[in-house]
């Protein structure tokens, strides 16, 4: 019988562990789900001809309604010029609109149009089956459980 201590199982989730396996890593799981998910989100957006920015974009301002690019940009987790450029083809595509905001002239506003509101019907249509698939066998109280424990996770973490 060996006198060498045995980590805790706990330790297995540190990468810094002489314990550490990548499958007791809860990131090593969030970024194999995000990589699957945004790989099935494009699929189904491209039916539609959208993206995920133009998605994360348009779904944020169906939610949020009037928003500043720079709002956007923390929404849809993409850079301020990353953002400025999509806003800038999806004005010209009919999707939004942009004014300056009436107090602060340095600040753009961005707002939802008529047929950006298509848009999101047409996203809703063409991922409903990834969404439904992607839940199956998870009740309400599970989806809940789940963004908390997220949302905590989140406000550990630094901001950028």
């Amino acid at each position: 019988m060996s006198n060498t201590p045995k980590s805790p199982r706990s330790q297995r989730f540190n990468p810094a562990s002489d314990d550490f396996h990548k499958e007791d890593f809860p990131f090593y799981w969030l970024n194999q789900v995000h990589g699957r998910y945004s790989a099935a989100v494009e699929r189904a957006l491209k039916k539609v001809n959208l993206d995920i920015p133009r998605w994360r974009i348009l779904l944020t301002l169906k939610e949020e309604g009037i928003c500043s690019v720079s709002e956007i940009a923390v929404h849809a987790i993409a850079k301020l010029p990353t953002v400025t450029k999509i806003i800038q083809r999806m004005k010209q595509d009919g999707l939004v609109d942009t004014r300056v905001r009436s107090d602060d002239g340095r600040v753009t506003e961005v707002m939802i149009t008529d047929k950006g509101l298509e848009a999101v019907e047409d996203i809703r249509f063409a991922t409903k089956d990834l969404f439904k698939q992607s839940f199956k066998g998870l009740t309400a109280a599970k989806i809940q459980r789940l963004n908390k424990l997220l949302e905590e996770l989140f406000h550990n973490l630094p901001e950028h």
